[in-house]
């Protein structure tokens, strides 16, 4: 007889149990015969019901684990000294090693569940309850994370479970996602309104907020709520003072404060990247840590994280205890300050990157508290006058706290609207949408986020993998654009130009004068828009025509030219014409931009970035091909006597 793996043998029980509950659900909905609009409404309050149990059933999980780990397992070592308190996070990592081992893998995170309601197929299965697990062991351990994540993809998980049981369209997979991602966040947090922006601003975009979809993933919010209230008690997440505004004259202060919450959210978000790149073996110098087996990185994080909260213990798991003391005007010490906002930076990305799950969103509030009372102290040590008359420090704590989340997550609405549901102070509105608006802003400045959800969904690949879009990141300008370009001289009428451009098919000309320089670039709809009077104009044939006669090319041609490099990357020329609404760019060389080297256009690019996508699965299709050929001729050879 066979053994399977234990993860092998769970996919087949899972596939021979699963479907007979499934179907047994589609056919109790389908026999009510009730409309879609109301079947997604049901689904709501489903999904709503679901994720608040699961989100208390996690809180709760989270404390057993906490009491057990920091009480009976410390007051057991505890007496050997003060150094046993490294063990927590150390045994917490082992755990999560096993189950790591043991399950192979714990599910797609939010960012691919997105991308599977976008059309994107994920390999890997939906396992809610092994990740739930997974993050109460690293957050009851001492993990540097949240439990804000986790939340959002317990209800995330829960909407996608559904849509793909019922079999539902992709924009109601979608909705359901979103629902289940506002429940979990306004369980975790009790902050249904923030729940609710945050699935409109980032599970399903800005341009999503349709009266059906607002109406649906409220409905989810407020029942995940109740029930997270009922569970767990109708307090918010932080017990905030009285926000008191001093002066008017503070705003510059809370702007300078945006100014480093920017700084703080892009170092954070880059340790946190690096960490994962280091464990994964992909930067020189680490690339050793890439050929240890992957289920004994959460050891050495843990390790690494117990090491260090042996020094620092306020760095250790959520931190929400230590947040809510800076809120409380709690003295810290300005330098412990500064060093608890390294120190917690570090570890949240040595977590993350060794394998602990668990969510960013309270890091980043902890690092915002940390550096708005960091702030506060030095504002009024360098400048005592100034001092006198600004908010106490729990104040910028308070904003620092939003403007980083907001710059960590790229979700500004969300921060100021899940502070100011926290607070229930519209006094601290202000400030709040001044730091959080240029955290935001300048964070887009100092790193774009090249969204392959966006740029090249309106070239008609949005259903690209990871790896995949890495690959179209890579392609350069002069790869994709035409070498040849249509030109037409600026004095050509437009009657002719028209003329010349239907018999050659083209869309888009480049325009130059005597001397062979680009002075605009003509397009079909330009001329399109010079020929529309003639069908419903009230003037006469003869003067319409004797006013085209008269227009030349240099009249209707755009002559605000944006330029692309020939050696910069696609995606930065791209990022430029989606800014403009531009559908080409002329390719130029840095050193004289009179040098026209060819044009780029949006289908050409789509073409380009299709091929290199199929030239990607054909090379990985045919090296795997030579890999087979290659080991079933070693067999062969070994066979033959």
């Amino acid at each position: 007889m066979t053994l399977l793996p234990p993860s092998e043998l769970r996919k087949v029980t899972e596939q021979s149990i699963f479907p007979t509950p499934s179907t047994r659900l589609t056919h109790l909905i389908n026999g009510f015969q009730l409309s879609p609009e109301t079947v997604v409404l049901f689904l709501a309050i489903l999904i709503g019901g679901g994720t608040g149990m699961g989100v208390v059933t996690f809180h709760y999980l989270i404390e057993l684990i906490h009491h057990l780990m920091l009480e009976n397992f410390m007051g057991a070592i505890g007496v050997w000294g003060a150094w046993t308190l490294a063990c927590v996070p150390a045994l917490g990592g082992l755990i999560v090693g096993l189950m790591r081992w043991y399950a192979q893998d714990f599910g797609p995170g939010l960012s691919s569940l997105i991308a599977a309601s976008q059309g994107v197929e994920i390999k890997q299965q939906l396992r809610p309850v092994t990740k739930m697990l997974a993050a109460s062991v690293s957050l009851g351990s001492g993990a540097a994370l949240g439990p804000e994540g986790p939340s959002v993809e317990i209800g995330a998980n829960f909407g996608m479970l559904l849509s793909v049981i019922l079999k539902v369209s992709q924009e109601r997979q979608r909705l359901l996602l979103g629902a289940g991602a506002a429940a979990g966040l306004a369980a975790g947090f009790n902050a249904p309104i923030a729940g609710v922006f945050f699935a409109l601003e980032v599970v399903m975009g800005t341009t999503s907020f349709a009266t059906s979809a607002v109406s649906v993933v409220l409905l989810a919010a407020v029942v995940a709520a109740l029930i997270a209230q009922v569970g767990l008690g109708a307090q918010p997440a932080f017990a905030l003072p009285v926000y008191q505004v001093r002066s008017l004259l503070e705003l510059p202060l809370y702007l300078g404060l945006g100014l480093g919450a920017s700084l703080v959210s892009l170092a954070y978000t880059e340790a946190i990247r690096l960490a994962k790149a280091g464990f994964a073996g992909s930067i020189p110098g680490l690339k050793f840590l890439g050929r240890i087996p992957q289920p004994i990185h959460p050891l050495m994080g843990g390790i690494i994280l117990g090491i260090v909260a042996w020094r620092f213990p306020q760095i250790l798991g959520i931190g929400y205890e230590t947040v809510e003391a800076m809120l409380q005007d709690v003295e810290f010490s300005l330098h412990l300050l500064v060093v608890l906002l390294v120190v917690k930076l570090l570890m949240t990305a040595i977590s993350a990157g060794s394998g602990f799950v668990g969510g960013i969103f309270a890091p980043a509030m902890f690092l915002g508290a940390s550096l708005g009372s960091a702030y506060a102290k030095i504002i009024t040590l360098l400048f005592p006058a100034v001092g006198e008359v600004m908010a106490a420090p729990p104040a910028y704590a308070m904003v620092g706290m939003a403007a980083v989340l907001a710059a960590s997550v790229r979700a500004p609405l969300t921060a100021i609207l899940m502070l100011f549901e926290l607070t229930r102070d519209y006094r601290i509105v202000l400030p709040l949408m001044a730091a959080v608006g240029l955290s935001v802003w300048l964070i887009e400045r100092i790193k774009p986020n090249f969204n392959s959800n966006l740029n090249l969904q309106q070239i008609g690949l949005s259903e690209l993998k990871d790896e995949q879009a890495e690959i179209v990141q890579q392609i350069l300008v002069e790869d994709a654009m035409l070498n040849f370009p249509k030109k037409l001289p600026a004095t050509l009428g437009v009657i002719e130009a028209a003329m010349e451009m239907t018999r050659d098919r083209c869309r888009s000309a480049l325009v130059i004068n005597q001397a062979g320089q680009l002075v605009g670039i003509l397009s079909l709809e330009d001329i399109n828009r010079v020929l529309s009077p003639w069908q419903n104009s009230p003037y006469s044939s003869i003067e319409i025509t004797s006013n085209l006669s008269s227009k030349t090319l240099l009249d209707i041609c755009t002559t605000e030219i944006l330029f692309a490099w020939h050696d910069e990357l696609l995606s930065e020329a791209l990022d430029r014409m989606a800014l403009r609404g531009l559908h080409q760019l002329p390719v130029v060389a840095r050193d004289n931009q009179e040098q026209i080297l060819g044009l780029l256009e949006r289908e050409q690019i789509a073409l380009t970035c299709s091929l290199a996508v199929t030239r990607m699965a054909l090379q990985n299709y045919l090296s795997e091909k030579s890999t087979t050929n290659t080991v079933n001729d070693q067999e062969s050879r070994v066979k033959t006597p």
